[in-house]
């Protein structure tokens, strides 16, 4: 009897030993979220929480050059930098898409396709097709990029672009005396800076160009005959072979004696030894001459014999950040007639 009671008790607990081994078994289960089976094993998986990341986007005009900006009716894109799935494991990046529906009605959704692309010297891993902006109300508008995993993980990031509708124009244009030099004589050192309504994409003055200072050629042009000052003498930059004019227009100097020659034509700066160069800081863009050297018959700088005002007509191939191109109203030199350089 005692033995058959021990057996009992030993089965009892066995029995409930299997019962709580049972009742675990779900909730062990629970800590994974597939599974993969055959007929006498059990793989399992933990789950991907992890959503992807986003680490840098912006909106850039087509033209390219400076980012941030677009224009009512302009072409633009969105790019943004995503990082691999990182969750563990991975289940891969399933969508990219962008909000865009503040600069271009209905856009709310839209994909960024997979690539290598450079905007304004970064290199982005995500790009949507060309949109166009149709904001007709200027200012900051908001935008998203948002990352999506196969697990249904997302990552949302904002950031703003501007609206500018405003075509920019020319505002003023001024010379500056380099120190220790001779007032009215074009030397070495001397500055001529073109003032705009607001800041120029650069690379529309020069491809490529980001607004540091850069070699370009300063000619100054006579327009007189036998050394007579028939004529007001101009200003052109030239890129640095001299072989073409950027797209500043010309500065009529107001007088015709900065520089004289027998039979006209012009003397240029930075084209030997010392180069001329350009630098832009805000709306405005800086010229200093280089090394003065002839191009003509007898022609060389004079030191002006009277005051002037200077008239800086621009031409229609500059643009702004937005894309919006330069109108060409010409903008007389403000303050007192002097004599420049």
């Amino acid at each position: 009897m005692a033995s058959a009671s021990r057996a009992a008790r030993a089965a009892t607990v066995l029995a409930a030993v299997a019962v709580a081994a049972l009742l675990a078994i779900p909730v062990a289960l629970a800590a994974f979220s597939a599974q993969a089976q055959n007929e006498k094993d059990v793989i399992t998986a933990a789950p991907d929480l992890t959503p992807p990341a986003i680490t840098a986007n912006v909106v850039s005009k087509s033209l390219g050059g400076v980012t941030g900006y677009v224009r009512k009716g302009g072409g633009y894109y969105v790019y943004a930098n995503v990082s691999a799935d990182t969750g563990n494991p991975a289940s891969g990046l399933a969508t990219v898409k962008a909000n865009a529906a503040e600069l271009t009605s209905g856009e709310s959704a839209v994909t960024l396709t997979s690539g290598s692309y450079t905007a304004s010297g970064t290199t982005y891993n995500f790009r949507s097709a060309e949109l166009t902006a149709n904001a007709t109300v200027e200012g900051s508008k908001n935008y998203s990029v948002t990352a999506t995993d196969n697990a249904g993980n997302a990552n949302t990031a904002s950031n703003t672009a501007t609206v500018d509708n405003v075509v920019p124009t020319a505002k003023d244009i001024q010379t500056a005396n380099v120190g220790g030099g001779t007032n009215g004589f074009a030397e070495l050192g001397d500055t001529i800076t073109y003032t705009f309504s607001e800041p120029i994409d650069p690379q529309s003055i020069l491809a490529g160009w980001n607004g540091t200072s850069t070699n370009v050629v300063v000619r100054m042009v006579d327009n007189g005959l036998l050394g007579l000052p028939t004529g007001n003498d101009e200003v052109f930059v030239y890129n640095a072979a001299n072989t073409a004019t950027l797209p500043f227009g010309a500065v009529n100097m107001g007088r015709g004696d900065y520089v004289a020659g027998l039979l006209g034509g012009s003397i240029n700066f930075g084209a030997s030894g010392t180069k001329s160069t350009m630098v832009m800081s805000g709306s405005a863009i800086t010229v200093t001459l280089g090394t003065e050297a002839a191009e003509g018959v007898l022609i060389g700088p004079t030191t002006a014999g009277g005051t002037g005002t200077m008239v800086w007509t621009p031409v229609a191939t500059p643009y702004d950040r937005a894309g919006n191109v330069m109108a060409t109203t010409a903008a007389t030199e403000s303050g007192a007639a002097d004599k420049d350089f």
